[in-house]
């Protein structure tokens, strides 16, 4: 079974944010045998003057393939009451793949432009049969961590920040196509013009590989390279990548 799990308002100001706490239980998952982790997302929520959030108000979304369901809610409700910080809000959500439905993605696509509120999360969570709670504060991470399942469902929102395979934030150099498809379960890798780049060419990754979620597809987005004898291509900017998945 695939499950999406969805992270929000675990961190303070003076603490580690919700991605890296995503991560940090996406390798707890791994450790425990309690399922193959594929990726963990991040999506980027409305920011206003009368929601509360700690920097950016952005949530984060695991998709975990797992025959385990009890032990993994029960280890992530565990984890998440233990790394929520104090003054964070934190909510978490976790729903089988079948169980998300169009009216989750419109809740994830309402939460990038307008207020929500907990109390209607919860209603749908109930009506959809999917599991959501929070756990500190005023319990509002459960409308982000709602938001980032029905978005990453979705399939056309926000970027990964861990694919299966290896640390994106450890990945460097210059890879073929074809290699750096099987290193981190790249699905597509494309131009800004749409056009597919073929499996042999070389891509320079740069600094901050953070492969945005397109069509339901992990993509890498590449640019013409100038030093064509080394790569043709290289990634484009991280600017240009938070343009287009914030």
């Amino acid at each position: 079974m695939i499950y999406f799990i969805g992270l929000d308002d675990t961190d303070n100001k003076d603490s580690r944010g919700t991605g890296y706490k995503s991560r940090q239980l996406g390798k707890l998952i791994v450790e425990k045998n309690l399922g193959e982790v594929e990726s963990i997302s991040r999506h980027q929520l409305f920011v206003h003057e009368k929601i509360a959030f700690t920097s950016q108000n952005s949530s984060a979304c695991l998709i975990v393939k797992t025959d385990h369901f009890e032990e993994l809610q029960k280890l992530c409700t565990a984890y998440l009451i233990d790394v929520a910080e104090i003054g964070s809000d934190a909510g978490l959500c976790i729903a089988r793949e079948d169980q998300i439905n169009e009216r989750i993605l419109d809740w994830g696509n309402r939460a990038k432009k307008e207020i929500l509120y907990k109390e209607d999360a919860y209603k749908l969570a109930e009506e959809s049969g999917i599991f959501l709670e929070g756990y500190t504060g005023e319990k509002i991470g459960v409308i982000g961590s709602m938001a980032g399942v029905g978005l990453r469902w979705g399939g056309n929102d926000g970027r990964n920040i861990w694919l299966k395979g290896k640390e994106l934030r450890d990945l460097e150099g210059v890879y073929r196509v074809k290699e750096l498809k099987k290193i981190i379960n790249i699905q597509a890798v494309i131009t800004k013009d749409g056009e597919s780049v073929r499996d042999h060419d070389r891509i320079e990754v740069g600094e901050w590989l953070r492969p945005p979620i397109k069509n339901k597809l992990n993509t890498v987005i590449v640019e013409q390279s100038k030093n064509g004898e080394d790569y043709e291509w290289k990634c484009v900017s991280k600017d240009y990548i938070k343009s287009i998945s914030d």
